[in-house]
């Protein structure tokens, strides 16, 4: 059985606002699932352990999916998310890939986490799969500050300028995701209308741009998983 962790934001303000972030629950309930009915095992955790704070803008109707009402009524996944595991207790040896689910949280606490950077390496080094989607990829900016060059000319996507701008968050983040993670040598890809799915496979760096893309970012890393299984 194919074990994967899930890493998920442990913060919630936002500058020049009073508005509250946190994880982005479709980019977290749309992958557990896809893992759960694959048959994989999942762990959660987080900087802080416990219940992540929930960006409520991804509680709104509009905003709600078939996974965010399924995980409404599951017992075992509501009780796993109230009590992540801390961050800096995981291993990677003990997970065959990581997946970093967004909200706007990431790009201040797991873009400087260094048990987060760190285990971003381990699993990389170790042949196992990175994914991350939407401000997840904001925790590769730590991993890329431990390693430099790690991110250099790979092809990666994450939530773009023209994404930040639209949702009115420009004024409310400390910087623009796209603009780092390109500073630090990525190469970044979009859809070609904002706010559609869009997922960038780079060996064993997976990445999706927007929570549209949470759903196929885990059905990439599942067949990446089974093709490492089928070739070893």
């Amino acid at each position: 059985m194919k074990k994967i962790l899930i890493v998920l934001t442990s913060h919630e303000q936002m500058e020049n606002t009073d508005s509250k972030t946190g994880v982005w629950l479709g980019e977290f309930t749309d992958p557990y699932y896809e893992f759960i009915d694959a048959g994989y095992r999942t762990t959660l955790a987080s900087p802080l352990g416990g219940r992540p704070p929930v960006d409520p803008m991804s509680e709104l109707t509009e905003n709600i999916t078939g996974s965010n009402r399924r995980f409404q009524e599951d017992e075992i996944a509501k009780t796993a998310f109230e009590r992540t595991n801390v961050l800096s207790t995981i291993h990677a040896e003990d997970y065959d890939a990581v997946f970093y689910p967004g909200g706007h949280g990431p790009i201040w606490d797991l873009a400087t986490n260094e048990a987060s950077g760190q285990l971003i390496l381990d699993f990389y080094r170790s042949g196992k799969p990175v994914v991350a989607v939407c401000h997840g990829p904001a925790a590769l900016i730590k991993a890329a500050e431990i390693q430099p060059g790690f991110l250099t000319g790979k092809h990666i996507s994450a939530f773009t300028n023209i994404e930040e701008t639209m949702v009115g968050r420009s004024n409310n983040v400390p910087y623009k995701l796209e603009n780092k993670l390109e500073e630090l040598g990525a190469k970044l890809h979009s859809s070609l209308v904002p706010f559609m799915s869009h997922v960038e496979v780079d060996g064993l760096l997976i990445t999706g741009q927007n929570p549209l893309s949470a759903g196929p970012a885990a059905k990439a890393l599942i067949t990446l998983l089974e093709s490492q299984t089928a070739n070893s």
